[in-house]
């Protein structure tokens, strides 16, 4: 599954002053994207704030995206949860034309045990018509998918990766070890994305590549090349900026970057807020420097 090699970016949901969907910026997030030269969008994600969308309006969002794309470039489709059979019967009625695989979480609230975890993916996988990349993020669904359970699903044809987002190197270094070759072992943390890419990694599914998108596709494709010096000047440049976006959750942070760099508005739907003036401040600073840097 080379087209997934390098930065998959975790798209944003656009909303406009009203609160409702804003379908010109997302098409112009998604030509930055383009224009910028990432590797694939990842659509209906954590980032996205799926969790707060109505079925009508995910499926605006996943229109409008494969719409502008216009096959330009793989899409990787966000589709899980925590009821199995749901997560089953969405995949039996979705329409998969212009996507190349989805995104699935683990199951969140539950706790499942690995066994549980394991014929939760299982299930998922019989029904499902393109490419699995498996989602762990410990730190939302409260339960961690060990490399042995890995290991297991990477035994299952169309479960093709794993997003990582324990932000643990050991067990990252660990997965990368025990998987097979063809397995893609994908960051899902921006910061120790690099790392992992250098370790072996297949590259990263980001949430601020999609603000630098030229600068971290770059960094990415370096590090697959073992240019670990050259990889990690820019890794240093935006190091900071990641720090940033997620200290008051995401996509707060991100989507106030988006809107100081005249991409969208920064609006959020409840529980979550707007990015405080504080943050927005030093995100403008972060801002300036960077190009001033450049």
């Amino acid at each position: 599954m080379s087209i997934f090699l390098g930065t998959g970016v975790a798209l944003v949901t656009p909303f406009d002053q009203d609160g409702n969907v804003d379908v010109q910026a997302l098409e112009k997030l998604v030509e930055f994207q383009i224009d910028n030269a990432v590797e694939y969008l990842v659509v209906l994600g954590t980032t996205a704030e799926v969790a707060t969308l109505t079925n009508a309006e995910k499926e605006l969002v996943k229109t409008t995206i494969i719409n502008t794309n216009a096959g330009r470039l793989p899409i990787v489709l966000g589709i899980g949860g925590n009821n199995t059979s749901a997560v089953v019967e969405d995949i039996k009625n979705t329409n998969f034309d212009g996507i190349s695989a989805i995104l699935s979480v683990s199951p969140y609230y539950n706790k499942p045990t690995q066994e549980g975890i394991y014929q939760h993916y299982k299930a998922i996988a019989e029904v499902c018509p393109v490419g699995i990349i498996l989602y762990n993020v410990p730190g939302r669904t409260a339960s961690n998918i060990s490399p042995k359970t890995v290991v297991r699903l990477a035994e299952i044809p169309n479960i093709i990766g794993i997003k990582e987002a324990k932000g643990d190197m050991d067990q990252a270094l660990k997965l990368i070890k025990l998987v097979p070759k063809d397995f893609l072992v994908i960051s899902g943390d921006d910061m120790i994305a690099l790392p992992i890419v250098l370790a072996g990694g297949a590259g990263v599914i980001s949430v601020i590549g999609q603000a630098f998108p030229s600068e971290f596709s770059h960094m990415i494709r370096l590090g697959l090349l073992d240019k670990a010096r050259k990889s990690f000047a820019t890794q240093y440049r935006i190091q900071e900026s990641i720090g940033l976006i997620f200290s008051e959750g995401n996509p707060v942070g991100v989507k106030s970057l988006l809107e100081i760099l005249g991409l969208c508005n920064s609006s959020v739907r409840l529980p979550l807020v707007k990015a405080t003036d504080k943050l927005q401040g030093e995100l403008r600073q972060f801002i300036e420097s960077f190009y001033v840097a450049s």
